[in-house]
């Protein structure tokens, strides 16, 4: 199993693994859709010149015939994320090209020996959290009309008190968004597609990966490239919520590792593992971590906003991947120093903040708490 096709290749976490099955010898084929959103000037500079790489959408069947051509492995890691309310692109990007890879497969009997998919902390909605009294609950999303008031925190449906989080397991699966959806729907299909034709599959649940070739362009990639920009355009963070929400980051190239680690591994076949960092950290406390690593220090702001669709405490639990010998080597703070360094080599580091949160009030997905309205 020697020859790799990597969906999303030219991409954030595929191409730090593509780097790494390369430095163990295996024979890598890159598909990537470049798409303008993430990569506006083409393809990245960061990809090898040598590079097989095939420009393509995994949407498209004639883009995965040419890329499945003579490999054994496959990382299927292209997806669609942000927060609109474009639905059926999820499904469309994330589960229908899942199952039509499973789908040429079969039909066209290609020699395909283990099958790697992206999944996400998503796909556990709000998690899970404790009550003193009441024991264990894995809530729904909070009520649109409870955010409205202000009051970000879940509450024990019996005796009302503010539950505590808790890490969550594998165990639990509760999405209650488009694109968690769409990520348990691709396991889904992976996983009983691949034992009833059996084609090894294993589905890695992200917490949030950050790091280096993060897209700086990308409004939607995540709280450590906003932070850090609007900072470096001496510009204050925007923060949600109270910023008391927690939430667990992983480096990119610990992602990396245990891509290798399950692909080497016979006993992760058709399993689920977690992939998170090294502890939960709020908001509030990640924000200081990126003003101390670009050291501007201005106070972010913090508007009583909220997205609708965001969790309140999101923190997995890795011990699953862990009892095979990996385990997160980043803390938080050397996440955030390797991405605001690499963003400072960039020959622009553009601030589109307001333009995206325009965009999504006007979509109804960014609003003010009734107290800040």
């Amino acid at each position: 199993m020697r020859r790799v096709l990597v969906t999303g290749g030219a991409g954030f976490i595929g191409s730090h693994t593509c780097d790494l099955l390369r430095e163990r010898n295996y024979e890598v084929r890159l598909l990537d859709c470049l798409q303008p959103r993430v990569h506006p000037r083409g393809r990245p500079a960061y990809l090898p010149a040598d590079a097989d790489f095939i420009e393509g959408d995994v949407r498209d069947r004639a883009a995965w015939e040419r890329a499945l051509a003579g490999v054994n492995c496959v990382f299927h890691l292209a997806a669609y994320q942000d927060y609109m309310p474009d639905f059926s692109t999820f499904l469309h990007a994330n589960t229908y090209s899942t199952a039509l890879l499973y789908e040429l497969i079969v039909e066209k009997n290609l020699p395909v020996e283990k099958i790697l998919l992206a999944s996400s902390q998503a796909v556990y909605g709000e998690g899970q959290y404790v009550c003193a009294e009441h024991g264990v609950f894995h809530p729904g999303p909070r009520p649109l009309e409870q955010l409205q008031r202000g009051e970000w925190e879940h509450a024990c449906p019996r005796c009302r008190r503010a539950l505590a989080p808790a890490p969550f397991n594998e165990s639990v699966v509760h999405p209650h968004t488009a694109y968690g959806i769409s990520k348990y729907a691709a396991e889904l299909l992976g996983i009983v597609l691949g034992r009833r034709y059996a084609i090894p599959t294993v589905a890695l649940r992200y917490s949030i990966v950050q790091g280096p070739r993060n897209s700086i362009y990308n409004a939607y990639s995540g709280v450590c490239r906003t932070f850090t920009q609007r900072l470096l355009n001496h510009k204050p963070q925007v923060i949600y919520e109270d910023g008391k929400q927690l939430r667990d980051y992983v480096h990119v190239r610990d992602v990396a590792a245990a891509h290798l680690l399950v692909l080497e591994r016979a006993e992760c076949d058709f399993e689920v593992f977690n992939v998170g960092g090294r502890r939960g950290v709020t908001v509030l406390e990640f924000a200081r971590i990126v003003a101390a690593a670009t050291g501007v220090d201005l106070p972010p702001v913090l508007r009583g906003e909220f997205r609708v669709g965001d969790t309140r405490h999101t923190v997995s639990d890795s011990f699953k991947l862990r009892r095979l010998g990996w385990s997160p080597q980043f803390s938080v703070e050397q996440i955030v120093a390797d991405y605001v360094a690499w963003a400072r080599e960039q020959r622009e580091v553009p601030d589109n903040y307001d333009e995206a949160a325009r965009v999504m009030k006007q979509q109804g997905v960014l609003r003010p708490a009734a107290a800040h309205a």
